[in-house]
C-alpha cells in the first residue's frame, strides 16, 4: 500500500505539514478550534502551522500522527522535508519504519 505522503507528492507535488493538516481538517469539515483540540494544541498554534509561520518537531509530528490514527513516518517525512527545503538542499527525504 502506498503511503499517503507518496500519493500526495505524486498528485499535488511536495507539500508541507501545514498544508497536510489544513487539508485534513477541511476534509473532516472541522474548525481550527476542534481540530487543534484533537491534535492537543491551541487554535493559534494550528493556524501558525497551517500558514507556515511555525515549524513542528519530529516528536510533535509523531503525536499528530497518533491523534490522526495514521503512520508516523508520513508526517515525520513532511517535517524533515520542510527542514531540508528551507536549507535549500536538493534532497528528497524518505522515512521508513524500523
Amino acid at each position: 500500500m502506498r503511503k499517503l505522503s507518496e500519493f500526495l507528492d505524486e498528485e499535488l507535488g511536495p507539500s508541507t505539514l501545514g498544508d497536510f493538516l489544513a487539508g485534513t481538517r477541511r476534509l473532516e469539515q472541522a474548525t481550527q478550534e476542534n481540530f487543534a483540540k484533537k491534535l492537543g494544541i491551541s487554535r493559534a498554534r494550528l493556524c501558525d502551522i497551517e500558514k507556515g509561520r511555525r515549524t513542528v518537531s519530529v516528536d510533535m509530528a509523531v503525536k499528530f500522527a497518533k491523534a490522526l490514527r495514521m503512520p508516523a513516518e508520513s508526517l515525520v517525512a513532511l517535517v524533515l522535508q520542510e527542514t531540508v527545503d528551507k536549507a535549500n538542499v536538493k534532497l528528497r527525504v524518505v522515512v521508513k519504519a524500523a
